[in-house]
């Protein structure tokens, strides 16, 4: 599958953000306009790439632009505009009390989850014009799981947010012909952004399922395959497309004890369709463009290796 975006998934701990580093930067090499995009609370893209990242896209190398967003200040924004629409559609007098509501859903956990779907949603509508190539280096897998299932799972909510709005205008609307008033004719601001966020989790979920693909990154230890074997079936059952497991930081074939060569055998059998990329132990983590690019030979070159993956 030649999918444009592509998410680098994986238990914390695996390498999968230097992964991600270096899926993205082979993208480029190969002439492909590469985002590579971080929504990994840890933060450290930027520390792989050898580049201070932030809100907006910086030049990492010829074709390749890296970004890492603040979820937190776009919780912000997001409950800055959600206040300034309810000035327009609530009696005043309630109004502290929304905003009350409004500051404690900020400090909730599925507020920056939410946050960062919007940050990922704005990046994958802009493949196909911006960029020819997004690369995601995700959360933990079980964050990723949830991140990439909130459009389904957010849409039946606005959609029932919205029918509530609407069964309130039409009373409102009611009240005013009874008061002999005449009809309210000012767009109700929530209602339009109601509407407005049901379209967007609509096309996420799109996007997500039809246009991108999960690459999960494992090491050859009974608990990590554990963990990795689960989100496999996870994504597969979501209608999510997986695409070439990595096991990395393979000690030296000599040294292989049962345990390794035993979960090595159950990774190369259970992911034979995607396909199995293995990288061997490193003394340090590459870092850089040019300690990258060793590994992208090392992944082109990988013994496990039956095709040339389309990174």
């Amino acid at each position: 599958m030649n999918a444009p975006i592509t998410f680098v998934g994986g238990k914390g701990g695996v390498g999968k953000t230097t992964l991600a580093a270096a899926c993205a930067l082979s993208l480029a090499d190969r002439g492909k306009k590469t985002l590579v995009l971080s929504i990994d609370p840890a933060h450290s893209l930027g520390d792989a790439l050898e580049v201070r990242l932030g809100d907006t896209p910086v030049p990492v190398a010829e074709g390749l632009w890296a970004v890492e967003p603040d979820a937190e200040a776009a919780v912000g924004r997001r409950i800055a505009q959600v206040k300034e629409d309810a000035r327009d559609a609530v009696p005043r007098e309630v109004m502290p009390a929304v905003e009350r509501h409004l500051e404690q859903a900020g400090s909730s956990p599925g507020m920056t989850e939410s946050a960062l779907v919007d940050l990922l949603v704005d990046r994958m509508e802009e493949v196909g014009d911006t960029w020819e190539a997004l690369v995601v280096d995700s959360a933990p897998t079980g964050h990723l799981l949830r991140l990439l299932n909130l459009p389904t799972l957010l849409t039946p909510w606005v959609l029932g947010l919205t029918r509530q709005r609407e069964k309130a205008r039409r009373a409102e609307a009611f009240a005013d012909v009874i008061s002999d008033t005449g009809p309210e004719q000012d767009e109700d601001p929530l209602l339009r952004r109601l509407h407005a966020r049901r379209a967007r989790l609509e096309r996420a979920a799109s996007l997500l399922r039809e246009r991108s693909r999960v690459m999960l990154v494992t090491l050859a230890r009974r608990m990590v395959l554990a963990e990795t074997e689960r989100a496999a079936t996870q994504l597969t059952e979501a209608g999510f497309t997986l695409g070439p497991v990595v096991v990395n930081q393979l000690p030296p074939q000599d040294v292989v004890g049962p345990d390794t060569a035993e979960a090595l055998a159950t990774i190369r059998k259970r992911f034979s369709g995607p396909g199995v990329v293995e990288l061997p132990l490193r003394e340090s983590e590459p870092t850089g463009p040019e300690q990258l690019r060793a590994l992208i030979a090392l992944l082109a070159s990988s013994r496990a290796e039956r095709t040339r993956y389309d990174w």
